[in-house]
């Protein structure tokens, strides 16, 4: 992992073993797996473990566009972190930890060249926003 990575963060109201299920577990992935209300993600499968694969639909709720994202586990240590491989090879990780009665999440991840850092940035955080806003509403 190098110097142009992005690192998102967003602090959980709920412990560590609510934060770990909800944002690992496909019945919850499929609740906040998206940037904004005009997207969905109608499935998700996870096979959490090294070498597993985790693969989502995200999708326009207008069918207007779509796509499958997949990555395969490098590493897993139970509700502690996970990194991963994107299908283009790019790396990412996240991490749990708590800190004050909250769970902080943070998400490191290799850019992709199409698109600007900036806006990778922000709907990578919003994705992690709406998983804060389904958590803790849940």
């Amino acid at each position: 992992m190098d110097s142009k990575q992005i690192t998102i963060q967003a602090a959980i109201a709920a412990d560590i073993k609510k934060a770990w299920d909800y944002y690992t577990n496909p019945q919850h992935i499929i609740n906040w797996n998206f940037a904004t209300d005009d997207w969905q993600c109608p499935w998700a499968k996870n096979d959490l473990k090294p070498g597993g694969k985790y693969s989502a639909r995200m999708e326009a709720k207008d069918g207007s566009f779509g796509f499958e994202f997949e990555a395969i586990y490098d590493t897993v240590v139970d509700q502690k972190n996970f990194a991963y491989t994107m299908g283009d090879g790019r790396k990412a990780a996240v991490n749990f930890e708590n800190k004050d009665n909250k769970t902080i999440v943070t998400v490191i991840f290799d850019p992709e060249s199409l698109n600007p850092i900036e806006m990778q940035r922000d709907g990578w955080q919003a994705i992690l926003n709406n998983f804060k806003k389904y958590t803790e509403a849940n």
